[in-house]
């Protein structure tokens, strides 16, 4: 590889990160390319080189957080633990990834304005993968045969850990949400959640 290319993607990288820290920061909607090139110390022009428009930036920057979390359910995969420890292991990793990204977790999840490539990549990821990979790892747990049961206890379990991760993000939350660290939360949602399965 060149010298130029390394520059290249090294600006690039350095383009991308700055957007998903702004995008954390100050939301989405308030997200300009001026704002990103001021705080990346590139011109416009070079973001514009590199891609396009500020939609195919943002797609880009999601797309770059939506394969850190299809990454994570390789921890699924991990059969050297007990499927409880997976289970745990990879809720709290996606939970703090929620944390880190907020807004960018809202745009994902349709709670925004804008659409992006990007989101129908990883919900068909979650439809076709994500999803069976939990109910797997419940059923495994829990040795219940039923999907719908499964999926029902994959929608509560869900809802338990990221509705409180969102949540804490926000300027006007419940002070509770924002002491008590992710870990604990899930550690004791986990341990009345499967008390019965021990």
């Amino acid at each position: 590889m060149s010298k130029g290319s390394d520059n290249a993607n090294t600006t690039k990288e350095n383009i991308l990160n700055t957007t998903l820290e702004l995008i954390t920061t100050e939301g989405l909607e308030n997200v300009t390319l001026r704002k990103i090139a001021a705080s990346a110390n590139v011109n416009l022009a070079l973001i514009n080189y590199h891609f396009g428009s500020k939609d195919k930036l943002v797609n880009e920057a999601l797309k770059r957080l939506l394969a850190s979390l299809k990454k994570l359910f390789i921890i699924l995969d991990d059969f050297s633990m007990p499927p409880k420890e997976r289970l745990k292991t990879f809720m709290i990793q996606y939970a703090n990834s929620v944390l880190q990204y907020p807004a960018l977790f809202r745009e994902v999840l349709g709670k925004g304005d804008l659409i992006f490539e990007s989101q129908f990549e990883y919900k068909d990821y979650m439809r076709t993968m994500g999803v069976n990979k939990i109910k797997d790892t419940l059923k495994e747990i829990t040795g219940e045969e039923d999907s719908d049961t499964l999926s029902m206890m994959m929608v509560q379990l869900h809802s338990a850990i990221f509705f409180p991760s969102l949540m804490a993000c926000k300027k006007n939350a419940p002070l509770v949400w924002k002491q008590i660290p992710i870990e604990t939360q899930i550690d004791y949602l986990f341990e009345h959640y499967f008390a019965k399965y021990i």
